[in-house]
């Protein structure tokens, strides 16, 4: 199950070429029995997925949770406690329910000032304290390339997605069975 905001519900491009999407893929062609569900909600904030994590666990039973959130909150300089508590009980929720749980951490534009490197850490905070797998940055290799970006300069193109989906692998690819 990818839990995530725009970033993961592939907001701009069409759905089929969303990473999500070529997940779906690429676990198929490495012959791995896995479904994906894309329980991603373009403006999601890490309180809105803390709202809704344990319905939607129920109502998938995942084996394996991607959790991507936290975007939104930085953008709006939200309280990084705040951030923190709300990922710290959506990972531990699906950890409760037997999920391998992988972090898909997230950065903000530096010119939010300090506010911008504690966000940051926030994600290896929690994957620490948690015990859990984490993907240091979603946008590895492509927040720096203005070209991968739609006119609004926040949400990839559909030519960036292979390789947010190849960052997120090189964190679930282990917790896969």
């Amino acid at each position: 199950m990818i839990y995530g905001d725009s970033l993961s519900a592939g907001y701009g491009i069409r759905q089929d070429a969303a990473w999500p999407a070529l997940l779906l893929r690429r676990l198929q062609e490495k012959s791995l029995d896995y479904s994906v569900v894309n329980a991603s909600i373009s403006g999601e904030t890490s309180s809105g997925g803390r709202a809704r994590i344990d319905a939607a666990l129920s109502k998938y039973s995942p084996k394996v949770v991607v959790v991507a959130l936290g975007a939104n909150d930085g953008l709006r300089g939200l309280p990084l406690g705040q951030l923190r508590d709300n990922l710290t009980a959506i990972v531990a929720s699906a950890q409760r329910q037997k999920a391998r749980v992988l972090l898909v951490g997230q950065r903000i534009p530096p010119n939010y000032g300090a506010y911008a490197s504690a966000f940051q850490q926030v994600f290896g905070e929690v994957a620490r304290t948690r015990k859990t797998a984490l993907v240091d940055f979603l946008l590895d290799g492509v927040a720096t390339q203005p070209q991968l970006f739609q006119s609004d300069n926040l949400h990839p193109t559909a030519e960036a997605q292979a390789q947010l989906l190849d960052n997120v692998w090189r964190g679930l690819a282990p917790l896969l069975e």
